[in-house]
């Protein structure tokens, strides 16, 4: 316990401190931008700093840059449009995905996806962190059933050394033991929250009721297949999948020749693999209904679309059709921005309170494709609520139906504007 005097020294010790602390800190002085100490060591951020060059202002209008492809020998493409913006944006995508995956290799996609820009033969995962860092970039890997994608969104000074990362990140992967025993515990950890995602499930359940074959292989990995997987089963479907003829390096607001110069040396020697037949997939439709213990019942409600991707004026209409329908969530009621003037947000949101969520979507795939209604309603109105879904699938198909296709291809032209021909790296 402190003696009397000593607790009398340290009170006066504190308040010293307390009151040299506030003097140092705490200005009683206005906060004036024309007169007085402050606006000299603060000068006002509305006036042009001294010796800084600001570039020129962009025009209003601005013609898009050509795009570019060159095709290496050993067949990996490389595709680029330039841009005047600071940002620029790679990526290297994969002829590979759950399709291919075979009895011994269910589940691998979902792991590479994990794997993505972890430990290489040059660099180590800390190594490959520190520099995106470094250079404030923003790296993204994802998995689907018939590509894998890597991107690389940085600004354009930076982006020799975000080329050759994201392409070491690829090409160079070692696949270490402890990483991979460290995503297949995350990926175990995350699957079980997926019953919690009704959307996810209802996905994950239609494709694998939709189709016969390869589409209907799983996309998120089964707990039996991540008891099973390995590093050496990783290496093994890697090895077959990642080869250069199924490679495609595509860059935005990049020139083409420094594009090439940057990623020619390190891709042109790698390996081409031997030819390999796209698995086929049949659709065969059906019913899958799943039984859980919840107030709210979740459904999807689909047809196929032939000829998916390679279809490339139906795909678009589809891609349309989406968009005029819209749809969403009944909590948006009131809200802007939400939706709100979408066929089906009027005619079946506004008329029936029951339901939580209506929305179409659709799953398109190069060769065939999937388009429907997915909806939230309770138990006691869910039946009538599959009838108004299909009443309005069949609306759209009727000869006749007046639909604000204007509005529509106004918000698909943004979408693509702000998506693909204009990428933020900070989103």
């Amino acid at each position: 316990m402190l003696r009397s005097s000593s607790r009398s020294l340290l009170r006066k010790l504190a308040k010293t401190w307390t009151h040299d602390l506030g003097v140092r800190n705490i200005s009683y002085e206005p906060l004036s931008w024309s007169q007085g100490s402050y606006a000299t060591r603060m000068p006002p951020l509305f006036h042009p700093l001294p010796g800084l060059r600001l570039p020129p202002p962009l025009s209003d209008q601005m013609e898009r840059f050509p795009t570019k492809i060159t095709t290496l020998p050993n067949g990996l493409r490389i595709a680029s449009e330039d841009s005047l913006g600071p940002a620029a944006c790679v990526g290297l995508y994969v002829d590979s995905g759950s399709i291919y995956e075979k009895d011994e290799s269910v589940g691998v996609t979902h792991l590479l996806e994990k794997m993505a820009f972890k430990s290489t033969r040059k660099r180590s995962h800390l190594q490959i962190v520190q520099e995106i860092e470094a250079a404030g970039g923003n790296v993204n890997a994802s998995a689907s059933r018939e590509q894998m994608a890597y991107s690389y969104d940085t600004l354009k000074a930076y982006l020799p050394q975000a080329i050759e990362l994201l392409l070491d990140s690829v090409i160079n992967p070692v696949f270490l033991e402890n990483e991979v025993q460290e995503q297949l515990k995350k990926v175990k950890g995350a699957i079980g929250e997926m019953s919690k995602d009704p959307q996810q499930f209802l996905l994950e359940s239609l494709h694998h009721t939709a189709y016969s074959s390869a589409l209907q292989n799983p996309l998120v990995a089964s707990e039996e297949a991540l008891n099973r997987i390995d590093g050496s089963i990783i290496k093994k479907f890697y090895h077959e999948n990642y080869t250069a003829d199924r490679m495609v390096l595509a860059a935005f607001g990049v020139d083409h020749e420094h594009l090439l110069a940057i990623a020619k040396p390190i891709l042109y020697d790698l390996r081409k693999g031997f030819p390999v037949e796209v698995p086929k997939s049949t659709y065969v439709g059906g019913d899958i209904r799943h039984k859980v213990d919840s107030e709210k019942t979740h459904v999807a409600l689909a047809f196929e679309v032939p000829g998916g991707w390679h279809q490339e004026r139906d795909a678009t209409v589809l891609t349309l059709l989406q968009m005029l329908m819209g749809g969403g969530g009944s909590f948006s009621a009131g809200g802007p921005g939400k939706g709100m003037h979408s066929r089906l947000y009027l005619r079946v949101l506004n008329k029936y309170q029951e339901v939580q969520s209506f929305s179409a979507f659709s799953s398109v795939f190069n060769d065939t494709g999937l388009f429907g209604i997915h909806l939230t309603a309770g138990s006691d109105f869910v039946a009538k609520a599959v009838n108004v879904a299909a009443s309005e699938l069949l609306a759209v198909a009727s000869p006749g139906q007046r639909m604000h296709t204007r509005s529509g291809l106004n918000f698909l032209s943004f979408f693509l504007d702000e998506h693909f021909y204009h990428p933020n790296p900070w989103m």
